[in-house]
């Protein structure tokens, strides 16, 4: 290989590595709104630029692949757009649409450089591998070290993320892409003995985060990588040493209490974390010898083809014993066979299973509080079957059907969350996109090798791509991982990047095999100059730039107007009302749908003696927001404190009936401050109302009995009247009467 493609290899990685990593860093768990805006507003404009110059610097006359891919996840973005209209929350809808438009641009980038450096793949691959590694040596820190998350009390990992199954899936997404890092035949010697060490710290890291979705897509994703990649030996090998050093370092961190419990002192654990960090990097080094060890054994003596395959043999005869002897302590158990699957498919299903804890025992556990949140989502589909709720719809719609007091945003689940949110029209697109990237996939990956083509290079770093994406794809069915960029971006630009490669023919193949080992391709000719390019293309790439600054304005208006309403906040506790309502009317201007912007200014309005106007404010959320608990509950206050209590019930009840469990005694025994200022205002209220009821119900019988006396002494006069006119028969006297 040229030394200018090497270095060109050498920075690309790097700059990969940086940008995941800091995407890792950045965003997190995509849980905080202002961290996550961020990450959308240095994604989308950056993307279009890069698509744009793509668009420009792409050799003419090459078919375009990955269109259709595109434009299904333009179409579905467009969907959790539209869907504001008719979303229970909105606002949310609205950030959704800004996030599904940052990931457009990542998937588009991956089918624009495609085109322009298809050469450039494996620093794709070699980028991923060094992010995943900065972010599981990071995550390991904190647990040796524990000061670096002094509020993490539980024994799983769950930094940098702030969610111990994102990290799990980083560490699966990264053993994958150590696989094609230590099984390749190609590239320097140092860094596949390098991919001992690594494989090692992602398994030490997947199993340390308890993260039992994690394991399954690895799983499913290795059993994919040595179905279609005939590396298996090397990549066996890889699996087992690497799996072996951190199976040890794992027993030894289960073993002890400091390590494997909830709520332990930060200072027992920080020295059981020290002793942890030495066995991590004993292990690194080991590790490192046993790549090193290895690659010299093979270099100098690669194995015969007999030797291969009673490795096979051996390798698939453990594996089929491995599953015997499993089969038969379940048959052997208390419940049987049979018994036992059912029982622990019913576990997995209950939604008022006890849930495991967060300690070691929850690798072998099968409840899981997932199955209460698929119901509720599906409850929501119910409700909503064509459209759904709205994009993110289901973090307000979920809570009216909820029977226990958590607080949870997401479905765990992209079907079911799309269903909840987007309806059977959303599950259509979303399956009609998922068709269409698996056609576009199969040009470059050709995982059933049916046309009989070359295991070249590029193809193994194409299989493996694929692999990763069938685990994150996985993995996302059972979690809210779709939700963290640091997850998802990675599955998005790898998929983008098999969708717009097409067919490895010709010098796009390489032609480098597995029967050249150590060989490489032979240098693409050299580029002929480029024409400037047509006019047409010019227009595609402006647009492009101009819709991708478009979208960061978007993108940016929830957080400018969260700013606004800081700033009146700020104004009111200057006491600057005129300050602060121009500040909160802006919040309102940049952000009409928000509800949290018409608090504020409601809260202006209040404190500017104006409180039909404030009152006019919170009717108008409730409007903007019916089946949002929080805008009755915020009006429902409002009355309470007006002086209207009736009015305050029938708010405070609308509440409690979008969100039952608001009250509940889970929710009050468990101290959360909105439930018990809920239930205090609503039996303020009720004490209020009836109060004041039996005020107007005594105020109206002592008026009722004011009138009665007034009509009886009416009654007595008209009489006395009567008794004293001139003729009547009572003023006769005896005598006249005779």
């Amino acid at each position: 290989m040229r030394s200018g493609a090497r270095q060109g290899l050498w920075w690309l990685t790097l700059l990969v590595a940086a940008i995941f990593y800091f995407i890792t860093l950045h965003a997190k768990g995509g849980l905080n709104p202002e961290a996550m805006i961020s990450t959308e507003m240095a994604l989308t404009p950056v993307t279009g630029l890069v698509i744009a110059a793509s668009v420009l610097l792409a050799p003419p006359g090459r078919r375009v692949y990955g269109a259709w891919s595109v434009g299904l996840l333009l179409a579905f973005t467009a969907l959790s757009a539209v869907s504001i209209a008719w979303s229970v929350q909105p606002d949310l809808s609205w950030q959704e649409s800004g996030r599904m438009l940052a990931y457009s641009g990542v998937f588009a980038v991956g089918v624009a450089l495609v085109r322009v450096v298809p050469d450039r793949w494996p620093a794709i691959l070699g980028g991923l591998t060094l992010a995943a590694v900065a972010v599981c040596a990071y995550a390991l820190l904190t647990k040796v070290f524990p000061s670096l998350a002094p509020l993490n009390m539980f024994a799983r990992l769950n930094e940098p993320y702030g969610y111990w199954n994102a990290v799990g899936l980083t560490a699966a997404l990264g053993a994958i892409c150590c696989m094609w890092l230590g099984a390749r035949r190609d590239g320097h010697a140092l860094l596949r003995a390098l991919a001992y060490p690594a494989m090692g710290l992602m398994l030490l890291t997947l199993v340390l985060a308890y993260s039992r979705g994690a394991l399954v897509a690895l799983a499913l994703g290795l059993v994919l990588w040595f179905c279609v990649v005939p590396l298996r030996l090397r990549g066996a090998a890889l699996l087992i040493v690497g799996a072996a050093g951190a199976m040890a370092v794992a027993a030894w961190d289960f073993s002890k209490h400091a390590l494997s419990s909830e709520g332990v002192p930060l200072a027992e654990r920080a020295t059981a974390g020290h002793q942890l960090g030495a066995l991590v990097v004993a292990m690194l080094a080991l590790l490192t010898v046993a790549g090193i060890a290895t690659g010299f054994a093979t270099a100098r003596r690669a194995p015969s083809l007999i030797s291969r395959r009673r490795a096979g043999v051996i390798l698939l005869g453990a594996i089929v014993v491995a599953a015997i002897a499993f089969a038969g302590a379940l048959a052997h158990s208390q419940r049987g066979f049979t018994g036992s699957i059912s029982h622990t498919f019913d576990t997995l299903t209950n939604p008022n299973a006890k849930q495991p804890l967060n300690t070691p025992s929850r690798l072998t556990a099968v409840a899981s509080v997932r199955a209460r949140y698929w119901k509720e989502a599906f409850q929501v589909f119910d409700a909503h079957p064509l459209l759904g709720a709205g994009a993110g719809g289901y973090a307000i719609a979920h809570q009216r059907y909820e029977t226990q007091a958590i607080e949870v945003r997401h479905a765990h689940g992209f079907i079911v969350q799309t269903l909840a949110d987007l309806g059977l029209v959303g599950l259509i697109l979303a399956l009609a996109l998922l068709l269409a990237w698996i056609a576009a996939a199969r040009r470059p990956t050709d995982p059933l090798n049916r046309r009989g083509s070359p295991y070249s290079a590029e193809r193994i770093g194409m299989l493996s791509m694929l692999c990763l994406v069938v685990v994150f794809g996985v993995h996302s069915l059972i979690d809210w991982t779709w939700y963290v960029p640091g997850n998802a971006c990675v599955a998005l630009l790898c998929a983008g990047w098999l969708a717009g490669r097409g067919e490895l023919t010709g010098a796009g193949a390489g032609a480098q095999t597995l029967a050249g080992a150590g060989a490489f391709a032979p240098p693409p000719p050299a580029a002929a100059p480029r024409d400037r390019p047509s006019n047409t293309r010019i227009v595609v790439a402006a647009a492009v730039i101009v819709a991708s600054l478009l979208a960061m304005w978007s993108q940016w208006q929830p957080q400018r107007s969260e700013e606004a309403a800081q700033q009146a906040d700020a104004q009111l506790e200057a006491h600057h009302p005129a300050a602060a309502t121009a500040d909160a009317n802006s919040a309102v201007s940049r952000d009409p749908l928000s509800i949290g912007a018409l608090f504020t200014l409601a809260a202006v309005q209040r404190y500017s003696g104006h409180p039909q106007l404030a009152r006019a404010t919170l009717e108008r959320a409730v409007r903007l927001q019916p089946s949002n608990p929080e805008s009755w509950r915020a009006l429902g206050r409002y009355e309470l404190e007006d002086g209207d209590p009736a009015s305050a019930v029938g708010s405070l009840q609308a509440a409690i009936y979008l969100n039952p469990e608001s009250i509940s005694p889970e929710a009050i025994a468990d101290g959360r401050p909105e439930a018990i200022k809920t239930q205090n205002d609503y039996i303020e209220a009720l004490r209020a109302a009836t109060a004041q009821q039996e005020s107007a119900r005594r105020a109206a019988a002592l008026k009722s009995a004011s009138e009665a006396r007034a009509r009886a002494a009416l009654r007595a006069r008209r009489a006395a009247r009567l008794r004293s006119a001139p003729g009547s028969a009572r003023s006769r006297t005896p005598r006249a009467a005779g």
